[in-house]
């Protein structure tokens, strides 16, 4: 499929209304950044931020003094960033501070939590609203015209559903803020206790190192008892054990998969194309998005959509904390759908002779490696590796 820039989102968004709340999808990063200031300006309670990536550009710096006014007429603001992902230094939010914010680092220092990573994307306004996905807060996934951009996704919630993620942040807030050493064990057993199992909206909160993970579990069900598939994920390193799900599907029904063939981290492009042989030959249609840096994390299985912030690979699935929402229904999992079907035409089809093709020794070997480093080292980490992706 030939690919093209992906045009401005004119076209109305997908919307739906379950079990009380109303979903509305953010396509563009023009609207994100909009929608987000606009929230942030009509806060009148409190603005909840979790987020792994605030980078003090002028789109993070816009965010930033939005908060300093929401902080300056009263608004409880309270902002959690990973030490790791964020640009932003401490300087960056003295504003905040003293406008009567609280900012957080997560995880800001070495030692046995070196490899655990807030990857959460989660803004909580009101305790009414909430926004999940996959962007950051950064001019690159908040524009649609910049140099660099990442096509990426957020969820816009609205409902008595957000009470759940708004309470999870208060208890990961504490828990980052404590200054008794925190304990992994503490954090596991939060997450178990808000992650859901019930009813068509369903909270995942996966991590970390936790074998019992709400989300891996969910979706890996899912995918052993469904009939068509339909997923984007920027990274996909998944282990052998999901790979032989998605594999016998794709003999049963249809599977298709689109990854990056753009990044600013190659290694995870590399990582995914480790896994392409066995798929491909179970029947599944593996697809490269070609328009722009991919970063979108989505999953259809039959009348069911996940969209959060977790890739698939063993990193999120395991170890990062990660935030992804299970959706049983069906005219939006049919809506989800067409914008799988629109992504497609800007895909790469990559089929079994192309593949074969670009195998050689050589690549297999750096596929190989970069699906063991991207599985066990942080993206900040990988995205220094030197690997150049093949066409």
């Amino acid at each position: 499929m030939a690919a093209r820039s992906p045009e401005p989102i004119d076209k109305p968004p997908i919307q739906a209304e379950i079990a009380g709340n109303r979903l509305e999808l953010i396509e563009s990063g023009d609207a994100r950044f909009r929608l987000l200031l606009e929230l942030i300006g009509s806060a009148d309670k409190c603005i909840k931020i979790l987020m792994y990536m605030f980078n003090p550009d002028k789109a993070g710096e816009a965010v930033r003094d939005a908060l300093v006014a929401a902080a300056g007429r009263g608004v409880e603001v309270r902002l959690l960033i990973d030490g790791f992902g964020s640009g932003a230094s401490s300087d960056f939010f003295e504003a905040l501070n003293k406008a009567g914010g609280d900012e957080c680092v997560f995880n800001p220092s070495y030692g046995r939590r070196y490899l655990l990573r807030n990857h959460q994307k989660l803004i909580v306004i009101d305790d009414e609203t909430a926004i999940i996905g996959g962007a950051n807060i950064d001019r690159t996934y908040l524009s649609d015209h910049v140099e660099g951009r990442w096509r990426d996704l957020w969820l816009r919630i609205d409902g008595p559903e957000v009470a759940v993620p708004s309470q999870y942040f208060d208890i990961l807030f504490r828990w980052s803020t404590s200054r008794r050493r925190p304990s992994l064990q503490y954090a596991r057993h939060r997450l178990a206790e808000f992650s859901e199992w019930r009813g068509p909206l369903q909270w995942k909160f996966s991590g970390p190192l936790s074998m019992r993970n709400s989300w891996w579990r969910s979706i890996g069900r899912d995918i052993k008892n469904g009939r068509q598939l339909d997923m984007i994920f920027a990274y996909f390193a998944p282990p052998g054990a999901m790979v032989r799900r998605i594999g016998r599907l794709g003999r049963r029904g249809r599977a298709r998969i689109v990854t990056a063939a753009k990044s600013d981290n190659n290694a995870t492009i590399a990582a995914a194309r480790h896994s392409y042989s066995r798929l491909l030959r179970r029947h599944v249609d593996m697809y490269e998005y070609q328009a722009a840096k991919l970063h979108t994390k989505l999953a259809i299985v039959d009348d069911v959509t996940y969209i959060g912030s977790s890739n698939f690979d063993y990193r999120s699935l395991y170890i990062n904390m990660e935030i992804m929402l299970r959706i049983k229904d069906a005219g939006f999992a049919d809506a989800m759908r067409g914008y799988f079907e629109h992504e497609l035409e800007n895909c790469r089809w990559i089929t079994p002779e192309l593949h074969k093709r670009r195998a050689s020794l050589w690549r297999r070997i750096k596929w190989a490696i970069s699906h063991f480093l991207v599985n066990v080292m942080d993206y900040t980490v990988t995205r220094r590796l030197n690997f150049s992706p093949e066409r």
